[in-house]
């Protein structure tokens, strides 16, 4: 019976064997079998990183204007520069409408890219709303806590999305206000109403002036470009000076404002370089390129070193200039202080 048993068990160990070797395809022993599933198991992990070595990222950019430009430029010389050939770019832009950046990043989506870079704040939020596991990117966006409404901001979204911010500090544009403009007693801020990190910076700025004790301050807010040269109109009326934030809708129509504002005598404190460009006597700004620039090394950390991207910190601009607008200074008789940089033209 002992016998019986032990032929039994013997005969099913053989089994068990044999159907081992055909489920790996090697007719060797148990020790060599390990080595050829360990080798299959290296050859797919090569076949992973191969197919890993070529990158598509989706690209949705607000609208088309200095500012936004330079921050695009930035970001594909930098992921080029990291990654050569090895990555390519589905570039579009959403001509300043919220639907459209929303169409985009859906596209981006079902076309499985494998980033997704959000230029401005309407991108960012649209990319987030269509994916929460494509990592995002947002870069030309001023507050993240505000854009997808973060309460207890830490510097980390915790979810699919980081980038880089383009605030300039707020309370030094409020200095730079008052050390050119000392004597001025209504200070204007102009804005678009649907911005939501525009009415951020101008709450801000409310805040900042303040101290000051001198100013009395008023905001003056458009809901599109179709109603800036009015509100501009009535802006301008009323006002010494001018501020104007970061602001996408502003930057697209700085010819607008600038055609009001300047034949009245009102100068106006822009917010970024671009901005100043067109309408502004100074702004207190950052460089757009590098913060693009930035955001392609991390997005490099992302693609390539598996970098957590809900982890990641949200970055800020190294430095800030102090710069002015020559032409229009000149046109205002404004004299700057020797600190100021002309803004090139």
């Amino acid at each position: 019976m002992k016998k019986k048993i032990v032929s039994l068990v013997l005969a099913a160990a053989m089994t068990l064997s044999l159907c081992a070797c055909g489920a790996t395809g090697a007719e060797t022993t148990d020790g060599a079998a390990t080595e050829t599933e360990t080798a299959a198991d290296d050859s797919a992990a090569d076949a992973n990183a191969s197919s890993g070595d070529s990158y598509t990222v989706g690209i949705c950019q607000l609208v088309q204007h200095p500012a936004l430009d330079a921050a695009t430029k930035g970001f594909k010389d930098s992921l080029t520069e990291l990654l050569g050939d090895k990555v390519s770019f589905d570039e579009q832009n959403a001509a300043g409408d919220s639907a459209t950046c929303a169409t985009i990043a859906n596209q981006f989506v079902a076309s499985n890219v494998d980033l997704i870079l959000a230029n401005a704040t309407a991108p960012l939020q649209a990319a987030a709303a269509a994916t929460n596991e494509i990592p995002i990117l947002g870069t030309s966006v001023t507050d993240y806590a505000t854009a997808l409404e973060i309460d207890g901001w830490t510097g980390k979204t915790g979810v699919n999305i980081s980038g880089t911010s383009d605030l300039a500090p707020i309370a030094e544009q409020a200095a730079m206000l008052n050390e050119l403009f000392p004597d001025a007693s209504n200070i204007g801020i102009l804005y678009c109403s649907a911005e939501p990190n525009s009415q951020y910076q101008a709450k801000m700025m409310t805040e900042s002036l303040s101290t000051y004790g001198s100013y009395t301050i008023k905001e003056y807010t458009f809901a599109d470009s179709n109603d800036i040269a009015s509100v501009a109109t009535t802006a301008s009326s009323e006002c010494d000076v001018i501020y104007v934030p970061t602001d996408n809708t502003a930057a697209s129509n700085a010819e607008v404002i600038n055609n009001v504002c300047l034949p009245a005598g009102v100068p106006i404190i822009a917010g970024e370089e671009g901005l100043c460009k067109g309408c502004g006597v100074a702004t207190l700004s950052i460089d757009y390129y590098d913060l693009g620039y930035a955001t392609g090394k991390m997005a490099y950390e992302v693609l390539v070193n598996g970098a957590d991207i809900s982890n990641m910190e949200v970055e800020y601009a190294p430095q800030v200039t102090k710069e002015f607008n020559k032409t229009i200074c000149d046109e205002l008789g404004i004299t700057v202080p020797d600190s100021y940089v002309a803004i090139e033209e």
